[in-house]
């Protein structure tokens, strides 16, 4: 079978399109013939070797965090889904992933893909959409009639996280720069924020009980952003690399947040979908062949939305 791996860390060069043996799943295990999986920020600097401490991949590695494909075949003690379900998952971090056209995944890592969109388009949701959903409730706990303010609502985690806080009957400030600020609005956003233009600390008129830090801004001006969080709130962030600030005299918690596998959070993100309640924004489908060059231009910081990557596998 096709997949694409790297035999080394370094830039996007090392990634390689090439022929690997189809994997056999094991205890616990499906194996998925995979339709699409997508480029998270994330799978950048494992490739390039900067998360050996979190996710000590082996190599060589296939990326590909993110699968959206069709049960093949199931390994011993595994009694579903069944074979040619459709499904969607968010797999190990460290381990094989689906830049492939088949990859194996623990079975509690799938959910029934969603039936409203095309199984590809699936392949967008999983991991950034479990972590705007895991930041606002689990961490967060947001609830209806609360006031939250979005710091980075233009990204793809941001834009699920802005519809499911409206959702939920918050009150959203999206804060974004000018690129992304219709996007925002469109996912159901308040008040839109442009911090290129505008002091983001002085445009809250009111306090929040609630700031989700999805962006990788430098600290002072994430510390100035608890200055706007009521006392007893909370500032939720992602960039793990960031501590989250704290102010211990006025009770606002910092929590810095790292996402999870939950194929039960899955499953009712998809309920959403197939209501309609969660629109699923995908801003360009590439073949796998073209991996390497999503990976430049995100490293070049042209990379804009989210991408899917479409994995043609021939028919049996």
């Amino acid at each position: 079978m096709k997949a694409v791996r790297f035999h080394e860390f370094g830039a996007p060069d090392v990634l390689r399109y090439e022929e690997v043996e189809q994997p056999v799943p094991g205890t616990g295990q499906v194996r998925v013939r995979v339709a699409a999986t997508s480029f998270n920020g994330v799978e950048g600097n494992i490739r390039a070797g900067r998360m050996q401490g979190p996710f000590p991949v082996k190599l060589p590695h296939t990326p590909g965090i993110d699968v959206a494909g069709t049960v093949d075949a199931l390994g011993e003690g595994v009694d579903g889904p069944a074979v040619g379900t459709q499904v969607v998952g968010f797999l190990p971090m460290a381990e094989t992933g689906a830049a492939a056209e088949y990859v194996l995944a623990p079975v509690d890592a799938l959910a029934p893909a969603p039936r409203s969109l095309p199984l590809s388009d699936t392949a967008a949701l999983p991991l950034v959409a479990l972590t705007a959903w895991q930041a606002l409730f689990d961490h967060a706990k947001l609830t209806g009639g609360q006031r939250i303010l979005i710091n980075g609502a233009g990204g793809a985690v941001g834009d699920y996280a802005v519809q499911l806080a409206k959702d939920a009957g918050a009150y959203v400030i999206g804060v974004a720069g000018p690129g992304g600020q219709h996007k925002v609005r469109t996912a159901g956003a308040d008040e839109v924020i442009d911090h290129a233009t505008t002091d983001v600390v002085a445009a809250v008129t009111e306090t929040v009980d609630v700031v989700l830090n999805l962006a990788p801004v430098d600290p002072a001006r994430l510390a100035a952003l608890v200055t706007v969080i009521r006392p007893g709130g909370v500032l939720v962030n992602t960039t793990v690399w960031m501590p989250a600030p704290s102010d211990e005299e006025r009770d606002v918690r910092g929590i810095d947040v790292f996402v999870r596998r939950d194929a039960a959070q899955l499953a009712q993100l998809v309920t959403m979908v197939d209501e309609g309640k969660l629109r699923v924004d995908v801003a360009r489908r590439v073949p796998l062949a073209d991996l390497t060059q999503v990976h430049e231009q995100a490293g070049a910081g042209t990379l804009s939305g989210k991408v899917v990557v479409l994995v043609a596998v021939p028919e049996n």
